[in-house]
């Protein structure tokens, strides 16, 4: 129950930061794909650094999870196609609905019915990926 309510309480914070900092506009997505703003790309080029200072600090701190367990962080197979072939599928999908995965269940929870069609879709698309994955040169 203790990681419940610390999940939910990351997760609402994260929810409301989404919303303020407008993460989860249309009109802000729609302007980065544009290259008229800043905001977005600054979002996520910021995400992107405290994401690998943080990864490293758990590396390199032999940091412990919630049940006391170390965290080992395999590494990833070295591959440009896959990861470039994924980038632009990924960057389609985004551009063409508008919204990332990461405010999905943000804009559901702000009353916006429509987004459902999209987790549906991204529920689906998982789905398949994990169901063909074996299949798919390594």
């Amino acid at each position: 129950m203790k990681q419940f309510l610390s999940f939910f309480f990351i997760g609402l914070f994260l929810g409301i930061l989404f919303i303020k900092s407008e993460v989860a506009s249309w009109f802000r997505i729609y302007e980065m794909f544009q290259f008229k703003s800043f905001q977005m790309y600054g979002i996520i080029g910021s995400a992107v650094v405290l994401g690998i200072i943080i990864v490293h600090y758990i590396k390199y701190s032999k940091q412990k999870d919630f049940n006391g367990d170390a965290i080992i962080i395999t590494p990833k197979n070295k591959g440009f196609i896959r990861y470039f072939v994924g980038g632009i599928i990924f960057g389609l999908g985004w551009a063409l609905a508008g919204a990332c995965p990461g405010p999905m269940y943000v804009l559901l929870g702000t009353g916006l019915p429509s987004i459902l069609v999209l987790i549906i879709g991204a529920l689906l698309g998982t789905f398949v990926y994990g169901a063909i994955k074996n299949k798919l040169p390594h």
